[in-house]
């Protein structure tokens, strides 16, 4: 088992530095350039382990995928009824992402696939992809939720659908904002006869819809509603070329640290600030954190900056409503700038970090607690005392959580001591260099194995 020992930060954290393509993005140009004609060319691709088990999946139901270098792919489009059985279960292994997309891309296919995961995927609930799936004809199925009745869970089996059956419309209101499920209604929607008409509470990231009008695709949004109607659509997609912006989620990790490191500047390049994906950026304005925004135009239809950090005082500020979808990924290093901010810091309507790789709620008091930082637990979040003097140094463990584990490595800068981060292998699922980017702007960081 991998343990980080971080040390705190001796000085200012100063630095430019890249961090890894957005996975989000990074997922579904696989998808789509499997399911689309011709030879798509991804620039920019992550080797993050999620987005490595979605180019396995694909590859395993005859995709072929060169890789010219280490960050561009090849994809040879196999369209979107090409795809072939695979001769093994596909492995999504940490990505909650790969499951549940490929969930709606197999609804309408003539072959039976099975889904597993890591042990941390296969207690993620699933049901929210099947239950709609299931109402508009698609065949999925798997194990029952150990403590959630009524749901499941991994393995998955999905299909086949049945000759001289199609996936049925479907209109379809979800109860949480989730670009996952509703990426999966999209995906399957592509392959139905009828209209897919998917509705969420609040927006949630639209790297999906973007990349569909892209594509000529029959896609149509007002608001939080989006509709597909393929009765005009020849059910072909052209290949694309595409350079992948940065994560946002991943730029948030050194941007934090350089907001709460007395003397600190850094500087994340070439990041995507899709508005649905820029909540924790807003957050952090709402804190005090030094922050600045500049805009390098366009990659791929979304936007890009280079986004700008540097230390400054923090005040609480509550933290709810439509911002957690845009920053649900983000809260556990939320978490941090409320750890060092004057006031108690309250966030709410984030029950849904509750189905995460973590419960992220339980597993970010703890951490708090373990860092010395008071903090209350609450059904849909936590709130949190900021604390001015240095934190106390912390044994944590992350539970299998990259977000949480690469958290507390932030937190670790301003304790008193160095702290240890154990089960920090999970790491490489988003951020592979994380470890490298901390040492980068200065920071001593221990690994033991």
């Amino acid at each position: 088992m991998t343990t980080l020992i971080v040390h705190p930060a001796s000085g200012p954290l100063v630095g430019s530095v890249p961090v890894p393509s957005d996975k989000s993005i990074g997922h579904r140009a696989l998808l789509f350039g499997a399911l689309c004609e011709g030879q798509t060319r991804i620039a920019g691709f992550s080797r993050g382990e999620d987005n490595v088990s979605t180019a396995n999946a694909l590859r395993a139901m005859g995709v072929r995928i060169d890789e010219p270098s280490p960050a561009d792919l090849i994809i040879h489009g196999v369209g979107l009824f090409g795809l072939k059985p695979s001769e093994h279960d596909l492995d999504c292994g940490n990505s909650g992402t790969t499951m549940r997309l490929l969930c709606g891309v197999l609804a309408g296919q003539r072959f039976r696939a099975v889904l597993v995961g890591d042990e941390t995927l296969s207690r993620r609930p699933m049901m929210r992809v099947a239950r709609p799936l299931r109402a508009r004809g698609a065949v999925i199925d798997g194990r029952p939720h150990p403590t959630r009745p009524g749901d499941i869970v991994a393995p998955l089996v999905v299909g086949p659908l049945p000759e001289g059956r199609d996936l049925l419309d479907l209109e379809y209101e979800s109860p949480v904002a989730s670009a996952q499920v509703k990426s999966a209604i999209l995906l399957s929607g592509l392959l139905a006869r009828g209209v897919t008409r998917f509705k969420e509470p609040t927006v949630s990231r639209d790297h999906t819809e973007r990349m569909l009008r892209a594509l000529g695709c029959p896609i149509r949004t007002v608001g939080p509603i989006v509709e597909v109607d393929p009765s005009a659509w020849e059910r072909r997609m052209p290949a694309f070329d595409i350079e992948i912006p940065g994560d946002v989620s991943a730029a948030a990790f050194p941007l934090v640290a350089a907001q709460i490191v007395e003397g600190s500047r850094v500087t994340a390049r070439g990041v995507g600030v899709n508005p649905t994906r820029t909540g924790v950026l807003e957050i952090a304005r709402d804190m005090g954190a030094g922050l600045a925004i500049e805009p390098q135009g366009e990659r791929g239809g979304e936007p890009v900056a280079e986004l700008h950090a540097w230390y400054a005082p923090l005040r609480a500020a509550v933290i709810g409503g439509e911002t957690v979808p845009r920053a649900i990924d983000e809260i556990p290093i939320a978490c941090a700038l409320a750890a060092r901010a004057h006031g108690t810091t309250r966030i709410s309507d984030a029950d849904e970090l509750r189905h995460k790789e973590s419960d992220r709620i339980a597993t970010m008091v703890h951490v708090l607690r373990a860092f010395g930082v008071s903090c209350e637990e609450r059904p849909d979040g936590l709130d949190v005392q900021g604390r001015s003097e240095p934190l106390e140094a912390a044994d944590v463990d992350s539970r299998g959580d990259h977000r949480i584990a690469m958290t507390a490595a932030v937190l670790a800068l301003v304790a008193r001591a160095p702290s240890r981060v154990r089960d920090a292998a999970c790491i490489a699922t988003s951020y592979p260099k994380f470890i490298a980017t901390l040492r980068a702007l200065g920071v001593r960081v221990d690994v033991e194995e």
